[in-house]
C-alpha cells in the first residue's frame, strides 16, 4: 500500500508512539487525524506538524477512547474532512495497575471499539476501500509480566483479538487487513518503575529491571519503522510483529 493520499486515523496521538507513528505516516503522505484527550499536547503536535507539512494535512480531536459518542463523532469529522480513513491505528493505552478497571476500558476495549468504528467507514461491505488495522499491543503481549498482570492481560487480549479480527474479515470479504505490534520497551512516559500506578505490585517494581535487560529500551522511531512495515505491506494479515533492542521478527504461534 502507497501511503500517498491515504487517511489514517491514529488514537493517543498527541506524543510519545501515537505522535512518531502519525508523523511517518505524514512523511509518506498520508493525511492523519490526531484522536487524543490531552488538547494541550495535541494542539502543540498539530502545530508542528502543520509547519513541516502543511495545515491541511492533520486534523486533531479531542477523543477519550472510552467515549462512544466521543469516537464516532471523530470518524463523523474525519470523514468529513479527509473521506473515509484507509487506515487506523488503535494506539491510546496506560498502564496503571492500581486503576485496573480503567487499564481494561483503554487498553482493550478502546482497541475493540476503534477497530469497529472503522470497520465501519473502511469495510468494502459498508462502501469503504478497505484498507489495514494496526493495534499497539506490547512484549507483555506475549511474555507475562509479573509487576503488571493486568497491563499484561490487556495487552494479551489485543493480540488475540486483532488475530480472530484478521481472520474473519479474511473470510467476511471486508477488504481490511488486521496487525499488530508488540514492542518491547519504548522511551514514552508510560513506565513501570512508577509506585503511584503500581498498586498491590509496587513491591515488585524494582524486579521491572529484569525485563529492560532481557528486551532493551527502543526509540520512538524504531517503533514508527516497523508500524510502517506493516501498513504498506499488502502480504501481512494477522500478523505479530515483535520488537526488541536486538531486532523485530514476526511471531509464529503455535497451531492447535
Amino acid at each position: 500500500m502507497a501511503l500517498v493520499g491515504k487517511i489514517a486515523v491514529v488514537t493517543g496521538a498527541a506524543e510519545g508512539l501515537g505522535r512518531g507513528i502519525s508523523e511517518i505516516l505524514l512523511q509518506n503522505g498520508a493525511k492523519v487525524a490526531l484522536l487524543d484527550m490531552n488538547e494541550t499536547e495535541g494542539k502543540r503536535s498539530k502545530e508542528a506538524f502543520d509547519k513541516q507539512y502543511g495545515p491541511d494535512k492533520t486534523l486533531f480531536l479531542n477523543c477519550n477512547v472510552e467515549s462512544e459518542q466521543q469516537f464516532k463523532a471523530a470518524f463523523e469529522k474525519t470523514v468529513q474532512t479527509f473521506g473515509r480513513p484507509d487506515i487506523m491505528c488503535n494506539n491510546a493505552g496506560i498502564l496503571n495497575e492500581a486503576d485496573w478497571d480503567k487499564a481494561v476500558s483503554v487498553n482493550l476495549m478502546g482497541v475493540v471499539r476503534g477497530s469497529y468504528l472503522a470497520l465501519e467507514h473502511m469495510s468494502k461491505l459498508t462502501g469503504g476501500q478497505g484498507g489495514v488495522i494496526i493495534n499497539m499491543a506490547s512484549i507483555a503481549g506475549l511474555e507475562p509480566v509479573m509487576c503488571t498482570p493486568v497491563y499484561t492481560a490487556t495487552k494479551h487480549g489485543v493480540v488475540g483479538f486483532t488475530r480472530a479480527m484478521a481472520a474473519a474479515s479474511d473470510v467476511s470479504g471486508y477488504g481490511v487487513r488486521f496487525n499488530v505490534l508488540c514492542p518491547a520497551f519504548v522511551k514514552t512516559k508510560i513506565s513501570m518503575h512508577a509506585r503511584e500506578t503500581s498498586g498491590q505490585f509496587a513491591h515488585l517494581v524494582k524486579e521491572a529491571s529484569i525485563y529492560f535487560q532481557k528486551f532493551g529500551m527502543l526509540e520512538v522511531s524504531e517503533v514508527a519503522e516497523r508500524f510502517l512495515q506493516l501498513a504498506t505491506d499488502e502480504t501481512k494479515n494477522g500478523e505479530a510483529l515483535v520488537i526488541q533492542s536486538k531486532g523485530s521478527d514476526y511471531v509464529a504461534f503455535p497451531t492447535l
